[in-house]
């Protein structure tokens, strides 16, 4: 029974974050907390807390829905088990390639900071962009987008080899930027709480713009506007925190009060399924590449964007958007020529 009561403690320990905060006041040196790495034991325990926070607001407020809960929490289980028995050290591992290849190294200073975030967020953006726009990627990544509602709990709904792919590409472009390991280490930092918080769900903070904010950095409005499957907000909004590259390469949309958000994937899915949500992609791209005629075809469903098809016949978020805009200005030119029409009553 000790050994039960152990094992849970560790892993509340875990869940939470605390261990290293516990470490830290453990030693009685308060100073520390206001170090890095008291910064991280800090900041660790922030989003664990709030979604304990969010799940109790929706249970008093009756708001409360297993199935808006359920998936996340049920691939953070099956995530928690493999990493007992893999463990990838890409971060590392890429600064050791990457590093001595870089002309100069940013350092840690306001200026310092200033470079690397710029950077960090293109690498994102890169990252984040070709997970959507390439299908084998997308197989990886449309885990985070299964879940039905948004809420802190999708922060843990990701497939566990999204982080390797995520991390090569995003510390490879630092390194070779000049983003010096420490720097980079305190951005991922702020980063990773950020990224957290902006899942934060509806019921707890309804409008996520933040005022004027909205117009200068990504704010949940706007990442909830990424997760939605309508097809006026399909592949947008692939930053984290500075919605910069956003704006530079044409993906930034922000949220309209006249489109009710449609959380989740636009492939039919079966209700609450854990192995559809995590591998119900990758299922679906070896049948298309098994029924694909020709090794060229085969090649170019694992490459091409997710709903391309071999026939020409494409259902992708760039055909989609085209498709509705070609059926709005149908239905819109009769309204226009009735309007321009002698006599006609508005």
């Amino acid at each position: 029974m000790g050994s039960v009561w152990v094992h849970l403690q560790n892993e509340l320990i875990d869940f939470f974050g605390v261990g290293e905060l516990l470490k830290l006041l453990g030693a009685g040196d308060y100073r520390a907390l206001l170090s890095g790495k008291g910064l991280l034991a800090l900041l660790s325990t922030a989003i664990p807390v709030l979604f304990v926070y969010e799940l109790l607001y929706a249970a008093v407020t009756r708001r409360f829905k297993l199935l808006d809960y359920k998936l996340p929490l049920l691939v953070m289980v099956v995530n928690r088990v493999i990493g007992k028995f893999i463990s990838v050290g890409m971060v590392v591992l890429c600064i050791g390639l990457f590093q001595p290849y870089a002309l100069f190294q940013a350092s840690l200073s306001w200026y310092g900071l200033l470079y690397g975030y710029v950077v960090w967020e293109f690498s994102h953006f890169v990252y984040h962009y070709f997970a959507h726009k390439v299908r084998l990627l997308w197989c990886l990544h449309s885990t985070h987008h299964a879940p039905v509602a948004m809420n802190l709990s999708v922060n843990y709904a990701h497939i566990f080899l999204e982080a390797p792919y995520a991390d090569f590409v995003r510390t490879s472009i630092c390194m070779l930027a000049g983003v010096s390991p420490p720097l980079l280490l305190m951005i991922m930092i702020i980063d990773g709480f950020w990224g957290s918080f902006i899942h934060i769900g509806e019921h707890v903070l309804k409008d996520g713009r933040f005022g004027f904010l909205n117009t200068i950095m990504l704010t949940p409005a706007h990442h909830r506007v990424h997760h939605a499957r309508n097809v006026q907000y399909m592949d947008t909004n692939f930053c984290n925190l500075l919605n910069i590259w956003d704006r530079a390469f044409g993906t930034y949309q922000p949220i309209r009060d006249d489109i009710a958000i449609e959380y989740g994937i636009t492939r039919p899915m079966k209700p609450d399924s854990l192995l559809d949500a995590y591998l119900g992609e990758l299922y679906v791209l070896c049948k298309d590449v098994a029924h694909a005629p020709g090794w060229k075809n085969k090649l170019l469903y694992l490459l091409m964007p997710p709903g391309w098809s071999h026939d020409g016949q494409h259902k992708t978020a760039k055909a989609s958007k085209q498709a509705l805009l070609a059926d709005q200005m149908t239905t819109a030119a009769p309204a226009a020529r009735k309007s321009s029409t002698p006599g006609a009553v508005a």
